[in-house]
């Protein structure tokens, strides 16, 4: 890579150039990468993947229709590494009854209202700078906070803390990544919603474990939420 390059915008589609003058195809602002009426993907948010796929939405969320009723929201900062499934409701089956088989779907009337459908799910909320590990699956409803690091073959769903590792099948928290005062500091800095000038300029502040350090910028140098 060049010693020195400016930071990419956000509606760049591939941000990671390579020596020879290319760009890595299996790296992605996701933003840019996708065009779907039921994700939302926020700034500076990307994925990898060794073999880049053409649907980026059908890869990372395959049950994802433009006709679900449920969302799949993605905040700033996230970052999804190679082989990670979002699950959402649409692939759900009903499980209440005897039978989970879903006779509507391949006919013998309307789908509209047929008892064999189920209703519909809760959307699936991601929260900013969270760091998904390769092959993590993220079952439908799942809300993960703001910070958090799940690992590598991770099964997650529920509500995931702020700031929280969670690893496992089914995940389960392993620690927190800061005491309770600290997280609630860092939820009220929300530094992933600063101009991205400003992000750099405290670089080593955000990717540091100076909390202190990183609320007294947020204090004496108060800037624009985006």
């Amino acid at each position: 890579m060049p010693d020195s390059r400016p930071f990419p915008a956000a509606d760049t589609l591939h941000p990671v150039p390579l020596p020879d003058g290319s760009v890595h195809a299996g790296t992605v602002f996701l933003a840019a990468a996708v065009d779907h009426p039921r994700m939302s993907i926020g700034d500076y948010t990307y994925a990898s993947a060794h073999e880049p796929p053409a649907d980026w939405a059908a890869r990372l969320a395959p049950y994802l229709y433009e006709f679900s009723p449920e969302r799949l929201v993605i905040g700033k900062f996230c970052q999804i590494a190679d082989g990670v499934t979002f699950i959402t409701a649409s692939a759900n089956h009903r499980y209440d009854g005897i039978s989970s088989f879903p006779f509507a779907v391949f006919g013998g009337g309307p789908v509209a209202g047929r008892p064999s459908m189920p209703d519909a799910g809760p959307d699936t909320i991601i929260g900013n700078d969270v760091w998904i590990g390769q092959g993590a699956r993220v079952l439908p409803g799942a809300r993960i906070g703001d910070g958090v690091i799940i690992g590598a073959g991770a099964v997650v769903s529920g509500h995931v803390p702020a700031y929280s590792v969670v690893a496992g099948n089914p995940a389960k928290v392993m620690r927190s990544r800061f005491d309770p005062a600290d997280v609630t500091t860092l939820l009220e800095i929300a530094w992933w919603s600063w101009p991205i000038d400003q992000v750099l300029a405290h670089e080593h502040l955000i990717v540091g474990g100076d909390v202190a350090g990183l609320a007294a910028v947020a204090r004496d140098e108060p800037v624009p939420r985006q």
